[in-house]
């Protein structure tokens, strides 16, 4: 008898079920989804058992298995992590490990899955994303960005992320932070918008956390469904209470289906907790080198990634490690930052490798962050531009044209403060020349900005 499928739409139209715009995962979906996956281990184990000739029906029997899971998992949006997404790992480990043309394959096989785009494209995909400047709109509508980070010892990296967007265009720009933080951050500069809700322990007593954790909830649940992303990371700290009371936030988000850009001591959060952003679509992670090799050693349980060898992994390697680590979270868009950056969602990795800065001041993956909240959010907007080639050519998927064009923009800047400034450039000359930049790509249309006629862009 054919099992039948939980996941199927009931014919009774209940909203409650769907909480993310898709299908509410419960006991009966989740446990069906698991035999699934045991089936598909169990078949790859016993094929992978045979000699050579039998490897190319268990490439076949694991590749189909991984397509199955992997429509089953997008289809979810959200799902329990730990036990489902670790016998995920196995299947995909037995697939790279026992059969012919996996990851560790030929150089050619390797650079086949990755897009480096020029720098031509670069530019056009930046154009598209890019609103136009109307006369006909009003405060807010293009782009209200919150940062959430900021407290005694970090008090710049907020600051960075919130001004960037602001910079480069964005209508209103939040920024929600411990009380001891908030007026140094609101002295740097009055556009910025503070809120001193977060607190961090010393501050409260024991028996208070639990009406103070509420209390900081409260205030942010009151802004958070206006905001077109959320920024969090830059400046957080790593206070416990202070990362509890922000993990709390991060599902608030979830949620209201609210855009999210991981970075800094945000992705400590998620790493220690990689089921916040599971299975999130609408969730961007802006990684370092460090910071990207500590998510892959809790995600995918590998000291020394599978993809490399003993002396560590190999640069044309990083790309499908890159796609492995985000289809293991379910199709979240991470941004590996380093010398070309390397952006995927778990269906293509795309390589943004303009040159920036050899400069490596403080404070400009805060920059990023900002950048990339704005394009994305731009990009989920319908902001893109009607040209078919480049809605055909680039991913349809908002975060990744926005981490796309968040780095290109980054890099643009970049280069163009090391110009000025050489071994000096600090990140205040990089947020100077963000807005510049811009106009740089629009040269033709730029002139017209300031006629202040409608429909130019800026």
């Amino acid at each position: 008898m054919e099992q039948a499928n939980p996941m199927a739409p009931s014919d009774k139209g209940d909203s409650s079920q769907q909480p993310f715009g898709k299908f509410k995962p419960n006991r009966e979906v989740i446990k069906f989804n698991e035999n699934i996956i045991n089936n598909n281990v169990n078949a790859a184990s016993v094929a992978c058992r045979f000699d050579k000739k039998q490897k190319q029906s268990s490439s076949i029997i694991i590749n189909h298995a991984i397509g199955a899971h992997y429509t089953l998992f997008q289809s979810l949006h959200y799902i329990s992590y730990s036990r489902t997404l670790h016998k995920r790992h196995k299947l995909v480990l037995t697939c790279q490990q026992r059969t012919e043309g996996t990851i560790r394959g030929k150089a050619s096989e390797s650079k086949a899955f990755m897009e480096n785009l020029s720098q031509a494209d670069a530019t056009e995909l930046v154009k598209s994303i890019t609103p136009l400047l109307d006369s006909g709109r009003h405060k807010g509508q293009a782009g209200k960005i919150a940062v959430i980070g900021g407290c005694r010892e970090y008090t710049g990296a907020p600051y960075f992320a919130a001004i960037s967007a602001l910079k480069i265009g964005a209508d209103l720009s939040h920024v929600f932070c411990t009380r001891e933080a908030a007026i140094v951050i609101k002295s740097y500069s009055p556009e910025l918008i503070v809120h001193p809700v977060l607190e961090e322990s010393y501050s409260i007593k024991v028996d208070e956390k639990e009406s103070v954790r509420n209390k900081v909830l409260a205030d942010v649940s009151k802004w958070i469904e206006r905001f077109d992303c959320i920024v969090v990371g830059p400046g957080l700290g790593r206070d416990p209470f202070l990362l509890e009371c922000v993990r709390e936030i991060i599902l608030l988000a979830r949620r209201g289906n609210t855009p999210l850009v991981i970075d800094g001591d945000g992705l400590f959060l998620v790493t220690n907790n990689p089921e916040l952003v599971a299975g999130y679509s609408l969730a961007i992670l802006t990684p370092n080198v460090n910071e990207h090799k500590r998510l892959v050693q809790k995600v995918m349980e590998q000291d020394q990634s599978p993809l490399g060898d003993k002396n560590g992994m190999k640069d044309k390697d990083a790309p499908q490690q890159l796609q492995m680590l985000s289809m293991q979270m379910g199709g979240v868009t991470i941004l590996q930052k380093g010398k070309t950056d390397l952006i995927s969602d778990g269906n293509k990795v795309y390589g943004v490798s303009i040159f920036g800065s050899p400069r490596r001041c403080g404070g400009q993956g805060d920059i990023l962050s900002g950048s990339v909240a704005v394009f994305s959010s731009w990009a989920r907007y319908g902001a893109i531009s009607d040209k078919n080639d480049m809605k055909f050519r680039f991913s349809s998927n908002p975060a990744i044209l926005g981490a796309i064009a968040g780095s290109v923009l980054m890099r643009k800047a970049a280069s163009v403060a090391f110009e000025q400034h050489k071994r000096s450039t600090l990140t205040t000359n990089i947020i100077e020349v963000l807005g510049k930049r811009i106009c740089n790509i629009f040269k033709s249309s730029a002139l017209k900005a300031f006629t202040f006629e409608p429909h130019c862009r800026i």
